[in-house]
């Protein structure tokens, strides 16, 4: 899976970016720490990690990044989303804040915290289309997917809910795939665009 034209940036303004670099550095992957417009400028994929959706929105304005990052979405740049990065890319939130605006990269409704405070996080194995065995997934204050959009295919669910989709270049999870040493879900998300 290693690849020196391969350019993997993780947007790394707040949450778990460090863990989306390890991970991809096991995987024989060097990725990007991304700042700044610059740093969006040498990069043909990017990650928006899980951390707190408010925060990661409001620095992405203030670091002049949220319009660049937009319109490269826009574009078809490949993006994966990891719990908070769900709601950042989702098409509407369900509890957000009122001044809460999402990047729109996938047709998706999402509630925020939807598997409950910090209290209630749970690992679950889950079975995702596509893979042979199921994934290891960790759930923390997890939103979920209330509904999708045609263009939108469904790989996983846990109680019925949706916590793993795509699009042609977006892939979104609930859950954090970054602090399991299971690679698959970041193979997935490398093969968008392709």
């Amino acid at each position: 899976m290693a690849g020196s034209d391969l350019h993997v940036g993780v947007l790394a303004l707040q949450g778990a970016f460090e863990s989306h670099l390890k991970i991809f550095k096991t995987m024989g992957i060097k990725a990007l720490p991304v700042r700044s417009t610059q740093d969006l400028d040498r990069i043909d994929k990017i990650v928006i990690p899980g951390g707190e959706s408010t925060a990661i929105q409001m620095l992405l304005e203030s670091n002049s990044l949220r319009q660049p990052l937009r319109e490269r979405l826009s574009n078809g740049m490949p993006v994966f989303g990891t719990c908070a990065g769900m709601i950042v890319l989702s098409k509407v939130i369900l509890d957000g804040r009122d001044d809460q605006s999402p990047l729109n990269a996938i047709d998706i409704v999402v509630r925020r915290n939807a598997f409950g405070r910090q209290i209630d996080s749970f690992e679950s194995s889950i079975d995702v289309k596509g893979l042979s065995e199921p994934f290891p997934a960790i759930f923390i204050r997890a939103p979920i997917v209330e509904s999708v959009g045609d263009n939108v295919d469904v790989y996983a669910k846990v109680d019925d809910q949706i916590v793993l989709c795509g699009n042609a270049s977006t892939l979104v999870a609930s859950f954090h795939p970054e602090l399991s040493s299971d690679t698959r879900i970041h193979e997935m998300f490398l093969s968008l665009g392709k």
